[in-house]
């Protein structure tokens, strides 16, 4: 496909910074690519790797029940990476937009914490949160953004082991923000969906559930996803970029 001309560009953000300004309901999903820009590790990639092992081999139940020490050894490392990052001009555009649309949501599939650290209050954090820690035995929760010093972690009261508040692979996505972010769906008029590669259910089906009743999509993202086809809007680039723009 030959690349759109930059005067193509320019009529096709215009007409996008249109809708954002007049819809009186906007939907904002992210994924991980919102947060590479601020140098996170991608969960998938090269750069997401730990000591050579797939990822998704270590993030689910049974991994963390046959060795919830190397699952935690690996969160460790992730959450120290994740430390050292800041919000980039993406993430405070995205908090920025609050105070101009009453009616707004941010959908993400992010568990770095990063919207929170730009300012984001209307969120729903689908695939949980790193920074949050979970006993397996009471259910008790707490937010903990230090190191452990013993690995795995257990829980004060009960002396339960403590797991990643964060959503494994075969889990349920968390109640409350799952449903937030289905009721925002069904009234959105204009659904940007950034940095995300849309191959995670339920998310990825999220785009062509906004089209179907009617609203204006909007895809930001360096790459094509197996969402751009239904886009009324693509924009190429990184979300740190385009967003601030798109979103005035």
């Amino acid at each position: 496909m030959d690349k759109p001309s930059r005067e193509a560009v320019a009529g096709a953000m215009d007409a996008a910074v249109k809708w954002v300004r007049e819809c009186r309901s906007l939907c904002v999903l992210t994924g991980a690519g919102v947060s590479a820009e601020s140098g996170v590790p991608t969960f998938r990639g090269p750069e997401g790797l730990w000591k050579r092992r797939d990822p998704v081999s270590l993030a689910t139940p049974e991994a963390f029940a046959e060795d919830p020490k190397e699952v935690w050894e690996w969160y460790q490392w992730r959450r120290r990476k994740i430390r050292g990052c800041a919000p980039n001009a993406g993430h405070r555009a995205l908090a920025a937009v609050e105070a101009v649309k009453p009616d707004f949501l941010l959908v993400t599939q992010n568990v770095d914490g990063l919207h929170r650290a730009a300012g984001s209050r209307r969120l729903a954090e689908i695939h949980g949160n790193i920074w949050t820690v979970r006993c397996v035995g009471c259910g008790a929760e707490r937010y903990e953004q230090g190191d452990f010093t013993d690995l795995p972690p257990r829980c004060g009261a009960c002396g339960g082991l403590l797991r990643p508040g964060v959503v494994w692979f075969g889990e349920m996505l968390p109640r409350e923000a799952s449903g937030e972010a289905m009721e925002m769906l069904s009234r959105c008029e204009v659904l940007i969906v950034a940095g995300t590669s849309a191959v995670v259910a339920p998310a990825s089906g999220y785009a062509a559930m906004a089209k179907r009743r009617g609203a204006r999509v909007i895809e930001v993202n360096p790459d094509e996803t197996p969402v751009s086809g239904i886009c009324d809007a693509t924009f190429r680039g990184k979300s740190g970029e385009v967003l601030p723009a798109l979103l005035g």
